[in-house]
This record gives structure tokens, sequence and C-alpha cells, in this order.
């Protein structure tokens, strides 16, 4: 199981990145897929998550400012990040899995991060 992402970078505040993940070896379809991110010194947090019903929710501190979308068909989850903060400098981590009673939404799959940096 891979999780590859990219987009990561630096950008002035105010401006926009788009993130993707590229996922192999899994059941893309059944899954969910989620970005989390975690700054430093902070605890790692769920900014974003797209059931694979396409139902979708977001951390209150991005909503209105993220989209997270998915394409079935290349395996794909992104991350639309616009008007950036310098508060949303952080590693971000995509991840995925298939929703149980046992596990919830909790991910089995993470991929490596990608650093995002919003300069004030």
């Amino acid at each position: 199981v891979q999780l590859q992402a990219s987009g990561g970078g630096l950008v002035q505040a105010g401006g926009s990145l788009r993130l993707s993940c590229v996922a192999s070896r899994i059941s893309f379809i059944r899954s969910f897929l989620a970005w989390y991110r975690q700054a430093p010194g902070k605890a790692r947090e769920l900014v974003a998550r797209i059931t694979s019903g396409g139902r979708t929710n977001y951390l209150d501190s991005v909503q209105g400012r993220f989209t997270i979308s998915r394409d079935n068909a290349n395996d794909t989850v992104s991350l639309q990040m616009n008007s950036l903060k310098p508060e949303d400098t952080a590693v971000y981590y995509c991840a995925a899995g298939e929703y149980s009673t046992g596990r919830a939404y909790r991910p089995q799959y993470w991929g490596q991060g990608t650093l995002v940096t919003v300069s004030s």
C-alpha cells in the first residue's frame, strides 16, 4: 500500500496551494480519504475527510477555505487550500481506510507527509 502526497511548498498568506495524493494497492472506491496536519509542537489533527460516498467534513478553522475532493478514476485525493494563513503551516498527511464499526474513521494507511509553509 502506498499513498504518495505532493504539492506542498512555501506560499504567502492569502495564497493558494493544491495538495494531491495518489493511492495504490487499496480499494480506493471503498475507502474514505483524509488530510491531516501536524504543526511543530502540536498534535496531529484532522483537516478534512471525504467518505466513499462523497460526504465531507472539515476542521472548523479551514471550513470555507479548503476543499477536499476525490477522483475515483485516478485513485487520487486532493486538497485545495485557499486564503492560506500562517497558522496553516504544518506537515500535511494524506490518509485512507475503510470504515468499520470497530475502526470508525480511524485511518489504516498514511502517506509520507508534505510540508506547507505560509509566510506572513
